[in-house]
């Protein structure tokens, strides 16, 4: 008899495009950090599907405000006015820089948009982008382009012109790439799939700085970094350096598909009407999803709650390299982990799903933990316990 798990691998094999390496699990039903499998087996979840599950899996508050905007409105066009949308906007406005939002459906139609305003804004002249070696920034080909990462450019060039990459971390690195056709310096507060890389407060405050000489935009690239993620809102807060324009998606829908463009108005006002559009942007639905996260971080104090978890972890982390002498470095800041480890962590990822934990590992070596905001001490250390075998294994 075929079980049901088979059923859904078959019809995944017969209809799906193979372009994902993908678990041999089938997940069924989460609540909060665990996950279930069709098989009746739980996972710890300490990777939240690259930051988006920011306060888990299926919170009661979320699928609330889900289901009751569903039954109200799921979808209309973006030339009409509708609650859901525009109470968004208003708390990404208040806890941002006062920033105006566009809203599309992904990072890399956010990340889009924000090379595309900082274009608009600087004219026909100004069309460069300079972005850093081991960036992400997503897979459309200009955001695909703006990610310094060769191993992502394979087989599609030719790649769109304008783009330079500069060093994390070395300014002086992005003055000799800077010219009056810059529209645009995009950088990662935590280049987060580079290897979990933090940005130095006087890099950032030098690209400020920088990008004010020259006219141009600095645009933050927040889309794993925002919303609580780093115990503030949003990850530039911690360094007192405000961009033009910042990029937002993963945790701002709480699993829902949603991105935002967030630029000072100044520099809004060159996206007019017709410039640039999205048929989903911000549906009635996933603006609902993404009032609510605004409201559970909040209501459950997330933010203060999750720094003190992180701290906890740090600590943990720490002293897990000094039984096991597999971790060579270890660095964060709020929730976006990551520890290096002295070999490949492929066979690390793979024994720990096996024992029921859910983890990631990027840059090959760099183990990222980046749970749900709201999970407790006790559900931490559980999971580092079982990652602390799998090192050890």
């Amino acid at each position: 008899m075929t079980s049901k798990k088979d059923e859904i691998k078959a019809k995944f094999e017969r209809s799906v495009i193979p372009n994902y390496a993908r678990y041999d699990i089938v997940l069924e039903s989460g609540s909060g950090v665990r996950l279930t499998d069709t098989e009746g087996k739980e996972y710890l979840d300490l990777f939240s599907g690259w930051a988006v599950t920011n306060v888990g899996h299926c919170h009661p508050k979320l699928v609330e405000a889900i289901c009751e905007q569903a039954g109200k409105l799921c979808y209309m066009p973006n030339v009409f006015y509708w609650e859901s949308q525009g109470k968004l906007a208003d708390y990404v406005h208040e806890r941002s820089f006062g920033g105006q939002c566009f809203f599309c459906n992904s990072g890399a139609e956010s990340l889009e948009g924000a090379i595309k305003l900082a274009r608009l804004r600087g004219g026909d002249k100004r069309y460069k982008t300079v972005s850093f070696r081991n960036s992400f920034h997503g897979r459309t080909l200009a955001t695909l382009t703006a990610t310094g990462q060769e191993k992502y450019h394979k087989g599609i060039g030719p790649l769109p012109p304008g783009f330079d990459y500069a060093e994390l971390n070395d300014l002086a690195s992005v003055e000799k790439l800077v010219t009056d056709e810059t529209a645009c310096v995009i950088v990662e507060p935590i280049q987060c799939e580079g290897g979990v890389n933090i940005c130095e407060a006087d890099f950032l405050k030098g690209l400020r700085e920088l990008c004010d000489d020259l006219g141009a935009c600095l645009v933050f690239d927040e889309v794993q970094t925002g919303m609580g993620r780093t115990g503030k809102w949003f990850c530039h807060q911690h360094y007192g350096v405000e961009p033009d324009i910042m990029s937002l998606a993963k945790g701002l829908g709480g699993g829902l598909p949603i991105g935002a463009v967030v630029a000072k108005p100044e520099v809004a006002e060159a996206m007019k009407p017709g410039t640039h559009a999205s048929t989903f942007g911000a549906n009635p639905v996933a603006a609902a999803a993404g009032c609510a996260v605004f409201e559970i971080i909040e209501e459950e104090g997330l933010l203060e709650h999750s720094a003190k978890v992180a701290e906890h972890t740090m600590k943990r982390l720490a002293e897990i390299a000094e039984r096991t002498g597999a971790i060579e470095q270890i660095r964060g800041l709020g929730l976006m982990i990551g520890a290096d480890l002295a070999s490949q962590g492929a066979d690390v990822v793979k024994r720990a799903l096996e024992a029921g934990l859910l983890i990631n590992c990027c840059h090959e070596k760099t183990l990222r933990i980046a749970p749900a905001l709201n999970i407790t001490m006790d559900e931490m250390d559980e999971g580092l316990a079982i990652l602390e075998k799998a090192i050890e294994g």
